[in-house]
């Protein structure tokens, strides 16, 4: 099924279309909030500048103050009727907005401001700890990149229609009151559609203390380390978003020689290329949370923000072009091209972090990491901002700026991949595995999403952990042949996913002995473990009968048990049918296709080695 098919369904569209009207409602009045301080109210140069500088801060300061106590709520009551008060507030915010743009009276509109800010404090944490209770597992990655494109989409056309509407002579104000109170209505009108997401920890006792709950936030957030530096991947995003927008008017103006047609051009580029982007990932991970595409995503941000400053920089002696005259200028189709992957790599980088916090995070807790998150999020936009008044100051253009963080993307994603290598180690395999192979998965809702399992499948090749690290839904601890965990290169691999190495008992009793006990703590922790039970790679294509190594993990720590069966690796690259001679050769079968099948689990009462190897054998069926 098509990410595009949620659209039919109540549990998604609804949410869909009232998060997409709230943020071009966010934009619209802002932006018709800057032209009217700029440009209509007659007002002298640095009072416009001291208000349109003031702007930004009104607005992310409610994060500061409010995103802590918007989590409690999101987890202690039922998330809907949240969502509904929320709307009913941007109604009277937009009603009190209008009599501002009416009367002319900025004050009145920087308390609405504020009012818009604390609307999408709230709204945030609901925003995505409501989508994994929605959507099924292999729905999330496609949801969170529908949400992101119609949120890119929306905030790009409500930009645009602000200043359009309030540019019109005479009627302006009066255009833009309506608009908004408009989509704040139809926002309301579709929130009613959405169904009852239930509070996730309704004995939660609320914390009234805003500065507390905010420190107690952000040490939950930081208590999971792969889910703390998801955030601080994603926080790190909206720095290197905030610096290119904040420089884009700028650089539209001194570099490209452009006026404001071509702002909005640049600005539609970049956001129609986060919504592809966004698109992209579920066809690109197979409709799992992927997250071997964030290094990808950092990869491409840097490598097309280095050409963007390639391709022009410094000052033009041009000015005023229109945004046809623009496009016909020598160059402007590789400025177009950068500005769009731009926007492309950012879909990629972001949507999988998201999913990945939404899929990994407990949910009694994810409104308020999602809570963190965002209290991050605005620190770090807050360190944009002066990030690029710094580099200003010491004399640097809009495109040199650029440069800055494009290179400072590169030292930041090596770190955050540095902390947590699952995020290179799912890029490694998922490139592997994808230029080696064209992957089906059948079944892998049955994977646990949280707490321990044994993974019980058959042995085909050298390389069936790489195949099921990169399909898995979560990370998995392989127990497997020391030997095949000692192989070059792949090795590498191996001990960054703590793979367990195994040696038979008249090989190395000892390797055997530390194996079963890395298997029980991992199983202790709450890890799954994935063993190959066959004990070594078949010789024939068949299934060998199963060792009884399984039923002591199983005696020692009883768990559910979740049978999984390779196919159609039988006689491509890597498997033995191929002599090493012939491996050294093409493959007769690159690229092959193989699926990977997974059955429901099994009780470790009835998981006998006889049991799970006659489920394997139909799960793999006659196609080896």
């Amino acid at each position: 099924m098509s990410q595009f098919a949620l659209f039919g369904k109540r549990r998604f569209a609804p949410f869909f279309w009232t998060q997409a009207l709230g943020a071009f409602n966010d934009n619209a009045f802002r932006n018709a909030l800057l032209m009217l301080v700029a440009f209509q109210m007659g007002l002298n140069d640095h009072t416009a500048a001291i208000y349109t500088n003031f702007a930004p801060a009104l607005f992310i300061l409610p994060f500061f103050l409010f995103s802590a106590s918007a989590g409690q709520l999101a987890e202690k009551f039922e998330k809907t009727r949240i969502i509904r008060w929320v709307k009913l507030f941007e109604i009277t915010a937009m009603a009190v907005a209008a009599t501002g743009f009416v009367t002319h009276h900025i004050a009145l509109l920087l308390v609405v401001l504020f009012m818009m800010g604390v609307h999408s404090t709230v709204f945030g944490p609901i925003k995505y700890a409501i989508l994994p209770q929605a959507l099924k597992p292999g729905e999330l990655l496609g949801g969170n990149g529908l949400v992101e494109m119609g949120t890119q989409l929306a905030m790009l056309i409500g930009m645009i229609a602000g200043n359009a509407l309030m540019r019109i002579a005479g009627i302006g104000p009066w255009l833009a009151s309506g608009a908004t109170i408009a989509v704040a209505v139809a926002g309301y009108l579709s929130s009613r559609s959405i169904p009852p997401a239930p509070a996730t920890a309704p004995d939660l006792k609320f914390n009234w203390n805003p500065f507390g709950e905010t420190a107690r936030v952000v040490r939950i957030t930081h208590e999971d380390r792969a889910v703390w530096n998801a955030v601080l991947g994603i926080s790190w995003f909206w720095f290197f978003g905030t610096v290119l927008i904040a420089q884009l008017p700028i650089y539209t103006r001194e570099t490209l020689g452009g006026d404001g047609s071509v702002y909005t051009l640049v600005l539609t580029l970049f956001s129609v290329g986060s919504g592809i982007g966004a698109l992209l990932c579920e066809k690109l991970s197979g409709r799992r949370v992927e997250i071997g595409l964030v290094p990808l995503g950092a990869f491409g941000l840097t490598v097309f923000g280095v050409d963007l400053y390639l391709a022009r920089h410094g000052m033009t002696s041009v000015r005023g072009l229109d945004w046809l005259a623009f496009l016909k200028e020598a160059g402007s189709l590789r400025l177009v091209l950068d500005l769009t992957m731009i926007g492309v790599f950012a879909g990629l980088y972001v949507v999988p972090l998201f999913a990945y916090v939404q899929a990994r995070a407990p949910r009694e807790k994810l409104s308020r990491i999602i809570a963190g998150n965002n209290i991050m999020n605005a620190l770090l936009i807050v360190a944009a901002a002066g990030f690029g008044l710094g580099l200003g100051w010491l004399g640097l253009d809009a495109s040199q700026i650029f440069l800055a963080a494009a290179v400072l993307n590169v030292l930041v994603a090596a770190y955050i991949f540095t902390l947590v290598p699952e995020f290179l180690l799912r890029f490694t395999t998922w490139v592997l595995v994808n230029t080696l192979y064209r992957v089906r998965v059948d079944g892998m809702q049955h994977v646990p999403e949280q707490g321990p399992a044994l993974l019980v499948c058959n042995h085909v090749s050298y390389v069936d952990a790489l195949l099921l690290m990169a399909n898995l839904p979560r990370p998995a601890r392989f127990v497997m042949y020391y030997r095949i965990f000692n192989i070059p290169v792949l090795r590498f691999l191996f001990r960054t996913a703590r793979a367990i190495p195994i040696a038979g008992q008249k090989e190395d009793p000892q390797i055997l002995h530390d194996a079963y006990a890395a298997i029980d703590a991992a199983l202790a922790d709450g890890e799954l473990v994935c063993i190959f039970p066959e004990g070594g790679l078949t010789r024939d294509g068949g299934v060998a009968p199963f060792r009884p190594g399984v039923e002591k993990i199983l005696e020692q720590r009883p768990v559910p048990v979740v049978p999984m069966a390779l196919r159609g690796l039988w006689g491509s690259m890597w498997s033995r049918r191929d002599s090493v001679l012939r491996r050294a050769r093409l493959p007769r079968r690159f690229r092959a296709r193989v699926e990977v099948v997974v059955d429901v689990p099994v009780a470790p009462s009835q998981a006998s080695a006889a049991a799970l190897e006659q489920r394997v054998r139909e799960l793999r069926g006659s196609m080896a």
